[in-house]
């Protein structure tokens, strides 16, 4: 992934050196991430996937440039991630996941990563599509998705599966 600039908001990609300092702990974080990083960050639902992500970036490195932080620019500090869940699938399609923590909820950073990412998403060769799913009980999810410009195409008991 490039570096990708909004007006608030700088994405980085989230690199297998990143992610295996996350896992040892603050003192190593802060030595291999160039940027301060939120207290709340990474959220327990997203770091219980690092070591999957390890193994698998490592194996199939071209995956890792799909995964992205978020960071504050003002703050330089890390306030979520974001990503395409490797890269698209055998259909060519892309599958949106971010979070941010829960500090810097609500003041429209999800809704401005969203636009971009999804922008550099689908310029990217073998992508025709972008999808997203969230919970249906997730309402400040489903306004963003809405806000980026996503369409609902199915729903399920627990799921809204949503598509750009």
């Amino acid at each position: 992934m490039p570096v990708i600039h909004t007006e608030r908001l700088l994405m980085i990609t989230l690199t297998v050196e990143m992610i295996v300092a996350v896992l040892k702990g603050k003192e190593e974080m802060e030595r291999v991430i160039p940027y301060r990083t939120s207290e709340e960050w990474p959220l327990d639902v997203y770091k219980q996937f690092f070591p999957y992500k390890i193994e698998r970036f490592t194996k199939y490195p071209h995956e890792n440039t799909w995964e992205g932080m978020i960071i504050h620019k003002n703050q330089q500090l890390v306030i979520g991630d974001m990503g395409f869940k490797g890269g698209p699938d055998k259909d060519q399609i892309i599958h949106l996941g971010y979070s941010i923590v829960p500090g810097f909820r609500g003041h429209g950073f999800a809704t401005e990563m969203g636009k971009a990412i999804i922008e550099w998403g689908l310029s990217q060769p073998n992508v025709k599509e972008a999808v997203a799913t969230c919970n249906t009980d997730n309402e400040a999810s489903k306004r963003v998705l809405e806000k980026i410009g996503f369409k609902v195409f199915k729903n399920t008991r627990e799921k809204i599966h949503w598509h750009y």
